[in-house]
This record gives structure tokens, C-alpha cells and sequence, in this order.
């Protein structure tokens, strides 16, 4: 007779069965991926109260927003392997626990570069918590459940990003208790702690039945490839493009091609490698992956430019400027709830069409930006950003389901986390490099022209992301 645990936590007799996922403890989960997600996007309207209020310089403000985005991508897969090792469950726990700390020092930062310390450590809590998510999904559904999960986990991460940026205006020109630009960190606080008791009751806890010793000499290489592509590109521009930026960038070919090599010799021994070369000949892993990193590249840059457009340029308050983009988020949500339905009668054709309607979306907020700038708002932005909007439901969630969909049990969090620190890498370069075009663009064309521009660049991206997504398995477990 063996004791097992249920998806409530409760304790009972008879032979070990497989852990099952709970309506209860999917909302859990979903709760804990979108807050990583939410919080990489809520500052972007928050980041000019939060420049007075501390007297931050711009490159100061961009590590507020970079150091966030570094220690989360550099750290997923470790959280990853640590689930597998130590227990799902128990990470997401504790990670949960330590972004609502973080959170809490980021609101009551007495200068911004306690700030820039406090997002540093928030992201390593999330790269904690995010994998465990995915991982755990992997290990407690299957079939229908399992699609009808990972379904609304895509649908939660877009949804996450855009919502983050509308609660982020909306936070700040409420000035909750005269918190200001504080409470869209704060707002985290009473969050976790619904999540740390949902958890603790419906989470059920998970690890790899062959769990692995963590991978010291991949992780190191990892986080220093990702440090030196990352940090040069998102503190450049603000720094003048100084000496080390430089030598950074060019560190980064070597020290991946040195990662690699100590991966594939590991892979061959039969040991897990932190990033397994062997996951990359499933067809579905590694085509997915290649797709997931233009459209989140272009999705992030996107956001954190209009969201500088419309408030220098435009002249629209954090609130004007969040819900300019609340078409794109309702009609987001609307799209995927119905993209399950929508896989099962079309499979995976459902993503190149989905690119053709955000394509078509971001040549409606150009012609808007050309021809009413500097008057735009809701109205102007709407036929664009619901046709983006619904474009990006038809690719996130599908695409997120066609990476996992032949990765093993046993490696779910490995899985897991590879994907989410693709992801993440990728919204960070997206901030750094069409971020970057954008304002170095702004003094010599004028904001319009720099808009365009930097939607110009995003729809190449979006091309790269349909050509790409015809690859694609045409059926999706």
C-alpha cells in the first residue's frame, strides 16, 4: 500500500496514481505564469513617474526594465532543473513567496538603484517560478486536458503582456494612497498570497522520475552567453555605445559554441545536460522554438514603443495610453478561447493565418499613425489592434503547444524551461534592439517617422514568423 497525494493536497492509501491538475490548480498555475509576464510589460508606462519621482537617469530607467528581463532569462532553465530535482511544486512555492517579497522592495525602493537591485532579484524569483508551470501541466494532464491547458496558457501569456501595460497606466494615474508609480508593484503583494493558499491546497507536487544533478558548467556558459548578448544590447544606446558593449557582443559567438559543445558532450554520455542537444531533433521542439523568437522579439519592441509614442509623442496620460491597446487585449482573450476549436478542424494552418491578420493589424496602426499623428487614441488604434490582436491569439497558444508536444514526461521542466528562456530572451531583445532603433531614430526623423520605422521592422519580423510557421507539424497533440 502506497500513500499518494490528490490534487488538493489530500493524503491518501491505495497504489500511487498520477498526480491530476485541478480546475483550481490550473488557475493556480495560470495566476503564477501570467505575474512574471505582467510585471515585464507594467512599468513600460510607469518608467517616466518612476524617472522624477528618483531622479533616474535614461540608462538607469533601462536597467529597471533590463535587469528584470536579464536574471529571468538567465536563470529559467536552472528553475527548471531544480523543479525536476527538488519537487515542481516546491519551487513554485517558493518562488511565488520570493516575488511577492521582491515585489514588495521594488514599491518601497527609496532610490532607483535599489530599484534596479530589487528587479533583478524579482526576475531570478520568477525564472523560479515560471517553469514549474509548464512542467507541472506536462506531468498531470493528457489528451483533450492537456490541449485544452496549454491552450489557455497561451492564451494567459499574450493576454498577460498586454493587460500588464493597460494595469500599468491605470495603477499610476490612480495613485492608490498616493503610492504613484509604486503600486504597480505593490498590486503583486495581496496577488501571491491568494496564490501561496490556492497553491498549497490544489498544486499537486511533481519532479522527474530520474531526476539529474544540476548542471554546473552548462549554466555558467548560459548565463554568461545570454549576459554578454543581452546586457550590450539593452544598455548601449543609453551608454554611448562604449568599449565593453562591444567586446561583449563579440564574446557572445565563442562562449555559445563553447556551451554547445559541453551540452552535446554531456548529451552523449548519457547525462541531462541543462539545454539536452538531444531535444532539438524533435521536429516540433525545435521548429516552435525557431518561430517563438521573431514573434516575441516583435511583440515586445511593439509594446514598449507605442507605449513611449503615445505618451511623448501623442501626449496621452498612462491611462489613455494603456487602453489604447485594450482592443488588441479583448480581442486577444476572445481569439483564444476559440483556438482550441479552431486547431482541432485546422491544425497548426490556424498560425500562418494568424501572422497574415497581425500583419494586416500593424499596417492599420501605421496608416493611423500617418495620417492622424500626433492624434491618436483608442479610436484610431482600434481596427489595427483588434486584427493584431486576434492574428497574435491564432500564433501564441499554438505555438506553445506544437514546442511541447513531443517532449518526454521526464523532461517536461527541461522542456519548459528552454521555451520560456527562449521566450523571455526574446522579449528582452525585442525592448533592446527595436526599442533601441526607435529612440535613436526619434531626434533626426521626428516620433512619427520613428514609429513607422520601428513598424516596419516589426512587420518583417511578423513575414519571418509566416514563413517559418509553414514548417510546422500540421497536426498538434
Amino acid at each position: 500500500m502506497t500513500e499518494t497525494i490528490t490534487a488538493h493536497g489530500v493524503r491518501s492509501g491505495g497504489p500511487a496514481a498520477p498526480p491530476v491538475l485541478g480546475g483550481l490548480g490550473l488557475f493556480t498555475v495560470l495566476l503564477g505564469a501570467a505575474l512574471p509576464l505582467v510585471d515585464f510589460f507594467i512599468v513600460n508606462v510607469a518608467l517616466p513617474a518612476i524617472g522624477t519621482a528618483l531622479s533616474a537617469s535614461e540608462a538607469v530607467l533601462e536597467l529597471v526594465v533590463a535587469g528584470y528581463g536579464v536574471s529571468y532569462a538567465v536563470l529559467l532553465v536552472l528553475g527548471g532543473r531544480l523543479g525536476d530535482l527538488f519537487g515542481r511544486r516546491r519551487l513554485f512555492l517558493g518562488g511565488m513567496a520570493a516575488f511577492g517579497l521582491t515585489s514588495l522592495a521594488c514599491g518601497l525602493a527609496p532610490d532607483a538603484w535599489t530599484l534596479v537591485a530589487a528587479r533583478v532579484a524579482q526576475g531570478a524569483s520568477s525564472a523560479a517560478m515560471l517553469p514549474q508551470v509548464l512542467a507541472t501541466i506536462q506531468a498531470t494532464t493528457s489528451g483533450p486536458r492537456r490541449a485544452r491547458a496549454m491552450g489557455l496558457y497561451g492564451a494567459t501569456a499574450g493576454l498577460a503582456m498586454v493587460a500588464g501595460q493597460i494595469l500599468g497606466g491605470v495603477l499610476v494615474a490612480a495613485d492608490l494612497a498616493g503610492t504613484g508609480w509604486r503600486s504597480v508593484f505593490l498590486v503583486n503583494v495581496p496577488v501571491v498570497l491568494v496564490g501561496l493558499v490556492a497553491a498549497a491546497r490544489a498544486v499537486p507536487e511533481t519532479r522527474s522520475p530520474r531526476p539529474e544533478p544540476v548542471d554546473g558548467p552548462g549554466t555558467v556558459l548560459l548565463a554568461a552567453a545570454l549576459l554578454t548578448l543581452l546586457v550590450p544590447l539593452t544598455e548601449g544606446r543609453a551608454a554611448g555605445w562604449p568599449l565593453w558593449t562591444w567586446l561583449s557582443l563579440a564574446a557572445f559567438c565563442p562562449i555559445a559554441v563553447a556551451f554547445y559543445a559541453v551540452e552535446r558532450a554531456a548529451d552523449r554520455k548519457g547525462r541531462t545536460p541543462l539545454v539536452p542537444p538531444s531535444l532539438f531533433a524533435l521536429p516540433s521542439f525545435r521548429r516552435g522554438l525557431l518561430l517563438i523568437v521573431p514573434f516575441s522579439a516583435g511583440f515586445s519592441g511593439f509594446m514598449f514603443v507605442i507605449a513611449v509614442a503615445l505618451q511623448r509623442g501623442a501626449g496621452l496620460g498612462p491611462v489613455a495610453a494603456g487602453l489604447a491597446l485594450a482592443p488588441l487585449a479583448v480581442v486577444f482573450f476572445a481569439f483564444s478561447l476559440a483556438g482550441p476549436r479552431l486547431v482541432a478542424r485546422y491544425g497548426t494552418r490556424v498560425v500562418p493565418a494568424g501572422a497574415v491578420l497581425q500583419g494586416s493589424g500593424l499596417v492599420l496602426i501605421a496608416l493611423a499613425a500617418w495620417r492622424s499623428w500626433p492624434d491618436l487614441g483608442v479610436v484610431a488604434l482600434l481596427p489595427g489592434g483588434a486584427l493584431a490582436g486576434a492574428g497574435q491569439a491564432l500564433q501564441l497558444p499554438v505555438v506553445f503547444r506544437v514546442v511541447l508536444s513531443e517532449v518526454p514526461p521526464a523532461r517536461a521542466g527541461v522542456g519548459g524551461g528552454v521555451m520560456t528562456t527562449v521566450q523571455q530572451a526574446s522579449l528582452a531583445l525585442g525592448v533592446a534592439t527595436l526599442g533601441s532603433l526607435f529612440l535613436s531614430l526619434t531626434p533626426g526623423l521626428g516620433m512619427r517617422d520613428a514609429l513607422l520605422t520601428a513598424l516596419a521592422t516589426q512587420l518583417a519580423a511578423v513575414t519571418l514568423t509566416f514563413l517559418l510557421s509553414l514548417r510546422l507539424p500540421r497536426t498538434v497533440s
